[in-house]
């Protein structure tokens, strides 16, 4: 009798789609052993990390966990108002397109490119970082939160309507409170997020870890580079134990409240 493991189909899968993607020219079977074998002494050259540059790199970290936590919040608290604006059940189909345009416009361009954009305003240095990842942050949660608040209960808005509230009051007292645990989960992946993405920034001029990324690339010291980026994998592995210790908190005290 044969067994049948859940992975034969999918490796074969994967081989064939491999062998009828070489045949139409699409890589080259050399070219992706000699990719290969260049990752391994590239690897290689990694070990061991340098773990002297560590009062040089811990510095440059900070700054890049300090761009992020700005940024994040600086562009959390202006998404809350465009995400209003852009909830259909809140404001006219006028308002709310507009609110969505705009949102979709801001989120369009890509974090490093707004990096460059704020280099080219403010100059060099991590204001730049921070306001190129505020602006994206607006961008994405505004769009996020908006389908968020549009899912309130109808029913509820309705009876609160019914008493004479006021918009603001419905989004202070329904809306905002309805979606509370939602926007904290959505915030705090734009954090880990952003902490990724700022790695790079200092390539453009934007400050924290990139700028030292960037050097040791064009130095060609590995070693170092190496050390460089696990202190990110540990910064990152670090902010997804707090953001789910944090999740399971407040899910856990609302679900019990």
């Amino acid at each position: 009798m044969l067994v049948r493991s859940p992975f034969v189909l999918p490796v074969i899968t994967t081989f064939f789609l491999l062998a009828v993607l070489a045949h139409l020219g699409f890589f080259d079977w050399a070219r992706l052993s000699r990719g290969f074998r260049n990752l391994g002494i590239l690897g290689a050259d990694m070990v061991p990390p340098d773990l002297g540059i560590l009062p040089v790199a811990s510095a440059a970290l900070w700054e890049t966990v300090e761009m992020s936590f700005a940024g994040t919040l600086l562009g959390f608290l202006a998404s809350l108002p465009l995400s209003i604006l852009g909830t259909r059940r809140l404001f006219s189909t006028w308002v709310s397109s507009l609110a969505r345009f705009i949102a979709a416009g801001i989120r369009t361009i890509p974090v490093l490119l707004w990096a460059i954009v704020f280099v080219i305003l403010v100059g060099l240095g991590p204001l730049a970082g921070t306001l190129g990842i505020a602006a994206y942050t607006v961008g994405y949660l505004a769009k996020i939160y908006a389908d968020l608040f549009e899912g309130t209960d109808p029913e509820i808005m309705e009876a609160v309507q019914s008493t004479g509230a006021s918009k603001l009051q419905l989004v202070r007292f329904v809306v905002i409170p309805e979606a509370a645990n939602a926007v904290l989960a959505q915030v705090l992946f734009m954090l880990e997020y952003n902490i990724r993405a700022s790695s790079i920034l200092g390539f453009v001029g934007a400050g924290g870890l990139g700028f030292v990324i960037q050097i040791y690339l064009q130095s060609l010291d590995y070693r170092r580079l190496a050390t460089v980026l696990l202190l990110v994998l540990v910064i990152v592995l670090l902010m997804d134990g707090i953001s789910a210790w944090l999740r399971n908190r407040f899910l856990l005290s609302a679900h019990t409240a």
